[in-house]
C-alpha cells in the first residue's frame, strides 16, 4: 500500500473551508476538514495529517489553542490563517508552535507555493510520547503520492508522507483529487541511518528528525529543526536572518529573493522559541549564538559522526 498525504482544515467560513478542500484535494491531499477547533484537534490525533490549516478565530477554541494542543503530540506542518494582520498576532501564532501564518484574503497559487515549501523540510511524523500504533488504512482507495524531496540550502530535507485512518462519524474525507504528485521520495545524500551532528551535548540526527540534550530528547517542529539543522552545518559561519528566512520558505539562501522585516522577525521569534526548548540562554549561549547586526552562528563547530 503506498503512502498517502492527509491534510486536516480546521475552518469555520463555509467559504474558505471549501476553497482549503479543493486547494489542498488538487495538490495531492487527502482532506480532512472541520468547522471548529474541538473537532479538528481529534481529527488530528486520529489521521496523524502531514499539514493542518488553522483558522484564528474559531466557535470554541481560537486557533492560539488549537495549536498548542496538536503539538503535543505532532510534529505536523501547521499554517495559520487570519484576517488579522498585525506583528503581535503573527508572533503569538508562531510562537504557539505555528510553522507559517497566512492571513486572509489570499491567493491560492501563493498558498500552495508556500506549503510545498513547507513539506520540502525534515519531519519525523511523530512527536516524543504520541501513541505508536499505526491507524487503519481509509478504505476510500485514492492514493495520491507524496510529493518529491529537495535540497534546499545546505540542509537535507526527505519529503513527508502520512497514513490517513478510518474516518470518524461526522467527519467528512475528501479524497485526492486526480492528476496530483506521482513521483516518490528521492534519497538525499547524507541522511545515512546513524549519522548525527553533535556539539558539546547536543545532538541533532538529520535522518531521523531527532534532536537530544545531553540524552533527553528535545521535540521541534519542522522550522525549528530545519534552523537548528542549517546552523548546526554551518558551524561558526555566520547565517544572517535574511538567508535564513529564504531557507524556511525553501529557497536557496543566495536566491536574491525579497525577504521583508517581518520575514526576519519571524526567523527571531522560531529561534527564540529553539532556544527556550534547549534551554540555552541568549545572554550566555552554549549553543546558539547571536552576532548583533548580522544573524546567528553555533557557539562551537559540530562534529559530523556516522
Amino acid at each position: 500500500m503506498e503512502d498517502r498525504r492527509v491534510a486536516v482544515v480546521v475552518e469555520d467560513d463555509d467559504d474558505i473551508r471549501g476553497l482549503m478542500v479543493a486547494l489542498l484535494g488538487q495538490s495531492g491531499f487527502e482532506v480532512i476538514a472541520t468547522s471548529n477547533g474541538t473537532d479538528g484537534v481529534t481529527a488530528a490525533q486520529e489521521f496523524d495529517p502531514v499539514l493542518i490549516t488553522v483558522d484564528l478565530g474559531l466557535p470554541d477554541i481560537d486557533g492560539y489553542e488549537v495549536t498548542r494542543r496538536v503539538r503535543r503530540f505532532t510534529d505536523a506542518y501547521v499554517v495559520m490563517l487570519t484576517a488579522r494582520g498585525e506583528e503581535i498576532d503573527t508572533l503569538m501564532g508562531l510562537d504557539a508552535g505555528a510553522d507559517d501564518y497566512v492571513t486572509k484574503p489570499f491567493r491560492p497559487r501563493e498558498m500552495r507555493a508556500r506549503i510545498e515549501a513547507m513539506l520540502r523540510r525534515p519531519r519525523s511524523g511523530r512527536i516524543s510520547g504520541q501513541d505508536s500504533a499505526a491507524p487503519p488504512v481509509s478504505p476510500q482507495g485514492t492514493t495520491p503520492a507524496p510529493a518529491p524531496s529537495a535540497n534546499h540550502g545546505q540542509v537535507p530535507a526527505m519529503a513527508p508522507s502520512a497514513t490517513p485512518a478510518t474516518p470518524a462519524p461526522g467527519v467528512p474525507v475528501v479524497p485526492a483529487a486526480a492528476g496530483g504528485p506521482t513521483s516518490g521520495p528521492v534519497p538525499v545524500p547524507g541522511t545515512e541511518t546513524g549519522l548525527r551532528l553533535d556539539l558539546d551535548g547536543l545532538e541533532l540526527f538529520p535522518d531521523l528528525h531527532h534532536v537530544e540534550t545531553e540524552g533527553r530528547e528535545i521535540p521541534l517542529t519542522p522550522t525549528e529543526f530545519l534552523l537548528l539543522e542549517t546552523l548546526m552545518r554551518s558551524g561558526r559561519v555566520v547565517r544572517s536572518k535574511t538567508e535564513l528566512s529564504r531557507i524556511i520558505r525553501g529557497d536557496e539562501p543566495d536566491h536574491g529573493s525579497y525577504v521583508s522585516a517581518a520575514d526576519e522577525r519571524t526567523v527571531e521569534v522560531h529561534l527564540g522559541n529553539l532556544r527556550r526548548k534547549l534551554g540555552d540562554s541568549p545572554k550566555s549561549p552554549r549553543w546558539v549564538q547571536t552576532v548583533r547586526g548580522v544573524g546567528y552562528r553555533m557557539a562551537g563547530s559540530p562534529q559530523l559522526v556516522g
